[in-house]
Parts: C-alpha cells; sequence; structure tokens
C-alpha cells in the first residue's frame, strides 16, 4: 500500500521562523510526486497556519487545537503517509537533497538497519552531539547541571556511527519498521521518546546508523536544559521516569 517514496514528517509549534527555512531547504522534495511532507501543528499562535495555507497549500497539514507533544503529534503524521521511507525531522532543521537521498540510499543497501539518521551541526558548522548512549539517569543530571561530557562515539572507515540511539531531528526508517513495532509510544509527551523508539528498533534485532559523512543542519534549542522546572521541564522529567520504568533500567 506504499505508493510513495518518501514521506517527511515535520511537527511544529511556534516556531514559523525555523519552519520557513526548514521547508525552503525541502524544495526538491517538496516538487516531487513521489515524496509528500506532512505538517502537524501543535496549536501554534504565531501565524504558522495562515504561512502555510498562502505558501504550501499543496502540503498536508494537521492542525492540532493544543500542544499534543512531540510523540502524539509525529504518530499523527505517521499515520497519514504513504510512503515507503519515513523521515522525521524537527521544524528547526534545513536538510539537504543529498543528505536526505544518502539515508534512503542507505537504507536500501542495508536492510538490517532499522533507522538511519546523518551529522547534525549548527548553523556556524559545529558538530552537535547527536549519537547518544542510553540516556542514564546521570547523563541526565549532568546535563541539567552543565557538566556533561560529549559521547565519543567515533565514526568507523565507511565514516558511520552506531550509537544507542540518535536524536529525533533527523530519523529516517521504513514503513516496514512501523508495521513490526508499531507507532511512538504517545505516552511521552516531550523527552526521550526519540531513545525509546530507537532501542525498541534494536530490540527488534536492527542496526541504529548515523552517516557521518552527510550533514544537516539543525539550530537546536535546549529547552529544558535553560528552563528545567518550567512546565516543559516537569513534563520532560514525567516522561524520563516513565521510560526508565518501562525499560527497567536507570543508568
Amino acid at each position: 500500500y506504499s505508493i510513495m517514496r518518501l514521506s517527511i514528517i515535520i511537527i511544529t509549534y511556534n516556531g514559523l521562523g525555523f519552519l520557513t527555512r526548514c521547508l525552503a531547504s525541502l524544495h526538491d522534495f517538496i516538487d516531487d510526486p513521489s515524496c509528500e511532507v506532512i505538517i502537524i501543528d501543535n496549536g501554534s499562535t504565531d501565524g504558522t497556519l495562515d504561512f502555510l495555507h498562502e505558501n504550501y497549500p499543496q502540503l498536508q497539514l494537521i492542525a492540532n487545537s493544543e500542544n499534543r507533544g512531540v510523540a502524539p503529534a509525529r504518530n499523527q503524521g505517521i499515520a497519514v503517509t504513504k510512503g515507503e521511507k519515513l523521515l522525521l525531522l524537527d521544524n528547526d532543521t534545513e536538510a539537504t537533497t543529498a543528505a536526505i537521498n544518502a539515508m534512503i540510499e542507505h537504507l536500501d543497501m542495508h536492510p538490517q538497519v532499522g533507522l538511519c539518521s546523518c551529522r547534525l551541526v549548527d548553523k556556524e558548522g559545529i558538530p552537535q552531539d547527536s549519537c547518544k548512549p542510553y540516556p542514564g539517569l546521570m547523563i541526565k543530571l549532568r546535563n541539567v547541571l552543565g557538566i556533561g561530557n560529549k559521547t565519543k562515539y567515533q565514526p568507523n572507515e565507511e565514516g558511520i556511527i552506531e550509537p544507542v540511539y540518535v536524536i529525533g531531528a533527523c530519523q529516517m526508517f521504513t514503513r516496514a519498521i512501523v508495521d513490526k513495532i508499531g507507532m511512538l509510544d504517545d505516552r511521552i509527551f516531550y523527552g526521550p521518546e526519540d531513545a525509546d523508539w530507537c532501542i525498541r528498533i534494536k530490540k527488534a534485532g536492527y542496526h541504529i546508523h548515523c552517516l557521518n559523512n552527510h550533514t544537516i543542519v539543525h539550530d537546536y534549542r535546549r529547552t529544558t536544559k535553560s528552563r528545567p522546572f518550567s512546565r516543559l521541564g516537569r513534563l520532560h522529567i514525567k516522561a524520563l521516569i516513565y521510560f526508565y520504568w518501562k525499560h527497567k533500567r536507570l543508568f
């Protein structure tokens, strides 16, 4: 029943400036009839809906009346996709055609890979620490306190890194993965939904790969690190407690 080559899923919430640049970077795929771009708006009040109606009427838009969180909104997008490959992108990314095509080709050539990403850099070109170990309690505490060390994953001779998980800003996988293990855990409003997703894929017998030779810009914002006791920060902590209970592992 997959009739398209690629479905790109982007959730957004009051991030019109970021979304404008993100969609501009995806022009090759927006104009490609074998691809689809699905936007899930989580109740934005910054003119995002008007912008999309005026400038991108061809995109599929799901407009939520409130912020439903990351995993529930992504699942809304996944549920309506028609692509053989699915790409989750944050709205603050700026992709390249070459990087997206490289991920598609990598999944085609390596059926044992359940999910792949590529190197993420900030606007200055500084690599983001996007390949992660298990998000144990001590790692999270060090991050909040600002004393976390960068992960020491190194690419192999083919430029591939194989971490426990890659952050959800850029994750590509096949429809077969969704059919096999289900969608994201929508009980995780915001937080380790990306880690949970990758760990479930690995438990199903697949590998997680990051293509270090291909780059996407991610103008990332560490909301919960800067405001750990905000509403979002509290929801993040709640999600972590659930995550540790689910996987029966604290460290």
